[in-house]
């Protein structure tokens, strides 16, 4: 057992220091699959045994273990004791969604190429307390609240290798093991990285210029005592993400951005910038079960964040000029002091601890259980810019202690398959937060009320190209923002056909964005976004089509873009061959209709309007075949096939084009000994 471990860490090392690492990757964190916000279901489909694991075999050929043995849960199932163990998926479906986009089912958007700036392309209800509102990185690391504890019979191994075309590439490395009966430790590791596709450069030495590269490391552990009194959930995430910031290329203008040129040398608006985020977060749960009515629980974290941008030469973001679109502004609209260059550092620093009991009552198969608590949040923030450069005083600092009380109550119907939530959570003397939610096998419905403050980042700012002050002044204070949020989704099965139609409405006031320079502002009247939506999945024998589509109207365009239609499609036919190798084909569709899509601004880390360019109207296609032979899954995936064949050019955001067409294989082995 100890030398099999050795030996994947020795082939690990090997993969990370030989020179051809450099175009290697990494893991990516568990994503959501298919569905909406309103709570669309998941699907799964493979071949006839997708879902046999690999095993061990002894001596009289029984299988011992697998997938079956290796189980896991997360921190939400014991938090409202529903802790149920989950086992370890093999279905084919979906592991060729290596790129972030596509594994959110294209509801976020990038900069066209991975481990670049990400942003949701539908509106989000805001988190209530202060927040950094520095999260265009965010995704690209593992999520306390999709942290797996693993319960294991055997030692696990999850190995990811991505090898993607035109330099995208990943890696991911998890191992676990129980190192006893009640206490199992594991890790993961993540590595990701990516090449320049436009208006980059190249050197001997150097090759291909790294674009963006990833590392995200977490420990984790979990004990029980033995009564299972006590419980302990910890783990240990550090998350260090570098990116070069392009600000998009100059091309031959349109203002439709439509037209390709596969010939032009694109060059970059900004050659000498780059970003670098860092974050480490200390989380620790623990509960202990007076009775099954009465529990003691503790949730704290220590959290630190820092981003820094530098950009070493502004010149050239001061005096864009594209002659062939006069309609394109300077990158920078300005600068206060230094002329030359700037210097950005955002330091966040945060404690939290959540204190609560809560219990659960059974009777004749239902269940109801409450959860009531106490959190203190204790924040530092410190912004400073071109330290030692022309600035006498370039820096500020602030802090903040915030105490939340809270409750929420959920009750299980005896069919299993029915709950009700409700949660209520207030920041006193300021946010607000109430949400209701009914799940049942027909229907998912809920409401929302978030009054949430400004950001830390919208609140105040001070740079050399940009600063403002909203927090300070009474004159132009901002209000807390406000969302109401209703919504609905009905699951039909009519025979072979699943539909899922659902509506979001939503009722947004004091709404704060950032406007066509870059700087927030906040609108005093109240507009409203209508979405409708629509989830498919169409089986007949091998056969499987589904999708998603969403029809969005928004009363007030001039502060909130959304395209009006998005869709999703994929049609998959899966077969065996020489009895041994499962193999799921298809080929999938995504679409987005034309508008002003919101443009990156990497100094603040910040997506804002702009009027100068739609984006959209596009129909990518991307087909792709996964394959299965006892514990080994492979995929080949062609991305972006259909480029240039319309004489289209596909951005991704504005002046970002998407990457050209390219091919992936990615090998997904677990280990179960």
């Amino acid at each position: 057992m100890t030398r099999l471990f050795l030996l994947r860490i020795s082939i690990l090392l090997l993969w990370f220091t030989s020179p051809a690492w450099a175009q290697l990757p990494t893991r990516l964190p568990n994503f959501p699959q298919g569905g909406n916000r309103t709570g669309g279901q998941p699907t799964t489909t493979g071949g006839p045994g997708a879902t046999a694991g690999g095993a061990i075999l002894d001596d009289s050929t029984k299988l011992i273990y697998g997938p079956k043995t290796t189980r896991f849960f997360l921190e939400s199932d014991v938090l409202n004791n529903r802790k149920a163990l989950i086992t370890i998926d093999t279905t084919l479906e979906g592991i060729h969604q290596t790129n972030y986009v596509n594994r959110y089912n294209n509801l976020y958007t990038d900069l066209g190429n991975l481990g670049t700036a990400l942003r949701s392309v539908f509106y989000q209800t805001p988190a209530i307390g202060s927040q950094t509102g520095l999260s265009a990185y965010g995704l690209y690391g593992y999520q306390t609240q999709n942290i797996r504890y693993f319960d294991t019979r055997s030692p696990y191994t999850n190995m990811y290798l991505v090898l993607g075309g035109r330099g995208q590439n990943i890696v991911n490395f998890d191992f676990t093991q129980n190192v006893s009966e009640r206490w199992n430790l594991g890790f993961n590791l993540q590595r990701m990285t990516s090449d320049v596709q436009f208006g980059g450069t190249t050197s001997s030495s150097s090759g291909t210029q790294r674009l963006a590269e990833n590392w995200n490391f977490v420990i984790h552990s979990n004990y029980r005592s033995k009564n299972d009194k006590y419980t302990l959930l910890a783990h240990y995430n550090n998350l260090n993400h570098r990116s070069l910031d392009q600000g998009g290329v100059v091309e031959p203008g349109s203002s439709t951005a439509t037209v390709a040129n596969p010939n032009l040398e694109l060059k970059p608006v900004l050659s000498t910038a780059n970003s670098r985020e860092i974050r480490n977060d200390l989380h620790l749960y623990h509960q202990y079960v007076l009775d099954t009515a009465f529990q003691l629980y503790n949730i704290v974290d220590f959290r630190a964040q820092s981003y820094r941008f530098t950009d070493t030469d502004i010149s050239t973001g001061l005096t864009l000029a594209d002659s062939l679109n006069p309609a394109r502004k300077p990158f920078y609209p300005r600068y206060y002091f230094d002329s030359l260059e700037t210097r950005q550092t955002t330091l966040f620093r945060l404690f939290e601890n959540q204190i609560g009991i809560k219990g659960q009552f059974s009777a004749r198969g239902s269940a109801f259980n409450y959860r009531a608590w106490l959190r203190n949040r204790y924040y530092g923030l410190e912004n400073r810019f071109n330290i030692g450069r022309l600035v006498p005083d370039s820096s500020y600092k602030s802090s903040r202690l915030e105490t939340f009380v809270g409750g929420w109550l959920g009750y299980y119907f005896p069919d299993s398959l029915t709950r009700v939530t409700a949660e209520v959570e207030y920041l006193l003397g300021r946010d607000f937060r109430l949400q209701g939610r009914l799940e049942s096998r027909l229907l998912t419905a809920g409401y929302e009320s978030v009054f949430a403050s400004p950001t830390l980042l919208q609140n105040r700012y001070t740079s050399n190209i940009y600063q403002w002050d909203h927090e300070g002044r009474l004159a132009t204070r901002f209000d807390l923002r406000g969302t109401q949020h209703a919504y609905g989704q009905l699951n039909l099965k009519l025979g072979k056909l699943i539909l899922s139609p659902g509506m979001d409405y939503y009722l947004l006031t004091n709404y704060i964005y950032f406007d066509t320079a870059a700087v927030p502002q906040q609108l005093s009247s109240a507009f409203s976004i209508l979405q409708t939506s629509l989830g498919w999945q169409f089986r007949a024998g091998k056969f499987t089509m589904a999708g998603q589509g969403y029809y969005t109207l928004v009363s007030n365009d001039d502060v909130l873009r959304i395209p009006t239609f998005l869709a999703n499609a994929r049609f998959e036919y899966n077969f065996l061959l020489f009895k041994k190798l499962y193999v799921l084909a298809g080929i999938q569709f995504h679409y987005k209709s034309a508008y002003y899509a919101d443009q990156y601004m990497p100094l603040t880390q910040q997506y804002h309007l702009q009027n100068e360019t739609k984006l959209g109207d596009y129909l990518m296609a991307e087909p792709y075949a996964n394959l299965r032979i006892n514990r080994v899954r492979l995929f080949l995936k062609l991305a972006h096939a259909n480029q240039g064949l319309l004489d289209q050019t596909y951005y991704s955001a504005p002046y970002f084009r998407t990457i050209n067409r390219s091919f992936s294989f990615g090998v997904h082995w677990l280990l179960f000994d």
